[in-house]
């Protein structure tokens, strides 16, 4: 159940939507402010009254509403017990009080009216859904205050609790999820690494955040489109055709890939400095790219297939997947029509040679569409692939999970397709993440300096293994479980803060069995499949060894679990699902330590299973969103 919206249901404001009070709920900080809690401070223009004045009025009219609700429903309650003999489905409400429980209900506010119109109708399964709708509102809030301008909400614990365990048991791997976003596309753009270059450790946080992204949208009833947009065109491939006829050797770029194809492009900028020659002889080879030669595509599509080859094992690591491959080559014979209409537009603007779009109406530098020689540049190639993917896609977003240095460039681009009059220029988003660094440094790839992302996965596997080896000596398959904490430890460390934060990578921090890291929230979910393998959950249920500040909390987590996914797709940052995971593994060990679930007397031993089994499963569905595995042993 969604208390935000079933609160909402309970305030009236005068000139304020229901949707717009629904968004602005949220669980507070500090727990003395009740479970739920409404700023009142944004009504105060609209109804030209102070924001604590706000709140004391809409405590004192929602007490007097849950009065009525709570009379409503004791008065269906005992037309339900009158017939207690026949199916509860089967009642009705007696035809003779019938206006009287329509005014009742209309006293309550419009959502109440349809809701009478449910508990009276001659569907029974509508009107037994109507009749527990109410009694949830009945018995879900214990006390409404106001205070320094909040509306506070403190929910009874007991109905709380059991309300929202039942429904992660019923839905499962789908708790969480919504249809939100049904009919509508998302295209996301991520990893988009460059051929026969370096898949590095810089390429880390394009590719888990755009994936997880992916997911959640998905989740969330998107159709996510993903797109690796690769780079493969350019002159830097004339570059390593020249390098690999001087000193390539097939055999070694075969057996080293990308290494091998690394070294000889090093090399080629070494000896360009003192021969620039070489980089006359590139660019030939790559106008015999560009015009068709058949050696020189052959090369080219070979260099394609070694990086795929090696790319994709790293890819199926990281559990991240693409919809489309299309990359800059792709864009070739679909720039032209983007600069044509831009030149009938008036857009077109000659700049010693080049060719422009003058932006110094908005503050920013001319967007260059072509080089003096005809070339074309990124800018180009970004405005057609946006042409075709709104064609193709006809998409509500499209994300583009590049680094922050890049802001100028998007901002650019976007004002272009904003200039030549479409209006889906407000769904094109940068979304900027910081950048990501070894302890050591930075990289450069024409210097070779580079950390590739599949040593830092093995290095970490390597590290987890020998951790297993110390600290689990029984444990089966210690490959598999080392590769999954290994993994899931750098995937969760570049996800867990806000992403347009730089990140400095230290292996022995991400790999910590303690505090805030992947290897903590899997070893929890480990755990609780260690807790739920020692006894069976049975019928007979007492709830009421939940009623506990540890339980409650442990609840609290798993409910807003939900809201967390939905904030990771609007505000595009995975860390929200991430922390919310974190908030339930925490709230869980804090539970586990304090109380004990095996020794427990069956009932009350039953409830605590429960909020175990729903941990695990917001664990396992967070991770899974994060593209993080979750072992059951560790």
């Amino acid at each position: 159940m969604d208390y935000k919206h079933e609160i909402s249901q309970l305030i009236n404001i005068d000139g304020v939507d229901r949707q717009d009070v629904e968004s602005l709920i949220a669980v507070p900080k500090e727990s003395g402010n009740g479970d739920y809690s409404l700023p009142c401070f944004r009504f105060a223009r609209v109804l030209r009254k102070a924001p604590d004045k706000i709140a004391e009025d809409l405590a004192s009219d929602i007490v007097a509403k849950l009065k009525r609700i709570n009379r409503i429903h004791e008065r269906i309650s005992a037309v339900r017990e009158s017939v207690k003999s026949k199916s509860s489905l089967s009642f009705l409400l007696p035809e003779n009080e019938k206006d009287d429980f329509r005014a009742e209900f209309s006293s309550l506010g419009k959502p109440f009216e349809k809701l009478f119109d449910d508990v009276s109708q001659s569907e029974p399964k509508k009107r037994a859904d109507a009749f527990f709708y109410l009694a949830s509102l009945a018995k879900f809030v214990d006390k409404v205050e106001a205070k320094n301008g909040y509306l506070n909400f403190y929910l009874n614990k007991s109905a709380y609790n059991k309300i929202i365990l039942d429904k992660v048991a019923a839905e499962g791997d789908r708790y969480g999820a919504s249809d939100v976003g049904a009919g509508k596309t998302v295209c996301i753009d991520y990893s988009s690494i460059n051929i026969a270059k370096p898949f590095h450790i810089g390429h880390l946080m394009t590719t888990v955040i755009g994936a997880a992204l992916y997911r959640t949208f998905n989740f969330l009833g998107y159709r996510a489109v993903g797109i690796n947009h690769l780079g493969d065109w350019g002159t830097q491939f004339g570059k390593l055709i020249v390098a690999y006829k001087l000193w390539g050797d097939k055999d070694d770029i075969e057996k080293r890939g990308i290494r091998a194809l690394l070294d000889i492009y090093v090399r080629f900028h070494k000896e360009a400095e003192k021969d620039d020659s070489l980089n006359d002889e590139a660019r030939h080879y790559f106008k015999l790219i560009e015009d068709g030669d058949k050696d020189a595509l052959a090369l080219f599509n070979w260099f394609k297939d070694i990086t795929m080859k090696e790319v994709n094992r790293t890819y199926k690591r990281l559990k991240v997947t693409f919809d489309s491959y299309a990359g800059e080559s792709f864009y070739n014979d679909k720039m032209q029509p983007v600069i044509d209409e831009l030149n009938a537009k008036g857009l077109l603007k000659d700049s010693e040679g080049a060719k422009v779009v003058d932006l110094s109406a908005y503050n920013m530098p001319p967007c260059l569409i072509l080089k003096a020689d005809g070339a074309t540049l990124y800018a180009t190639r970004d405005l057609a692939a946006a042409f075709y993917r709104k064609k193709t896609y006809d998409f509500y977003k499209c994300l583009y999970v590049v680094a922050y240095q890049q802001n100028l460039h998007f901002k650019q681009w976007f004002k272009v397709v904003e200039l030549m009059g479409y209006d889906w220029y407000k769904d094109l988003e940068h979304v900027a993440f910081g950048m990501v660094s070894m302890e050591d440094g930075a990289m450069s790839t024409r210097e070779g300096k580079v950390v590739f992302l599949e040593d830092v996965l093995n290095k970490t596997v390597e590290k987890a293994r020998a951790i297993l080896d110390e600290k689990s000596k029984g444990l089966d398959d210690k490959a598999t479980v080392a590769e999954d904490i290994g993994v899931g430890a750098v995937v969760f460390s570049a996800l867990y803060n806000n992403r347009i934060k730089d990140v400095v990578f230290s292996y022995d921090r991400v790999l910590s069995f303690e505090g805030e890291t992947g290897p903590y929230v899997q070893y929890t979910h480990a755990r609780c499949t260690s807790v739920l393998s020692r006894a069976e959950i049975t019928k007979d249920v007492d709830y009421s060894a939940l009623d506990n500040a540890e339980a409650n909390a442990v609840v609290k987590a798993i409910a807003a679990f939900p809201d967390a996914v939905k904030d990771a797709a609007e505000k595009y940052e995975p860390c929200y699902i991430s922390r919310a995971v974190m908030a339930v593994c925490q709230a869980y060990n804090k539970f586990y330590f304090e109380h004990r679930i095996i020794d427990a007397a069956e009932p009350q031993r039953n409830a605590m299973l429960l909020l175990t089994k729903a941990t695990k499963q917001v664990i396992k569905t967070g991770l899974t969103l994060l593209g993080i595995a979750a072992p059951d042993k560790m």
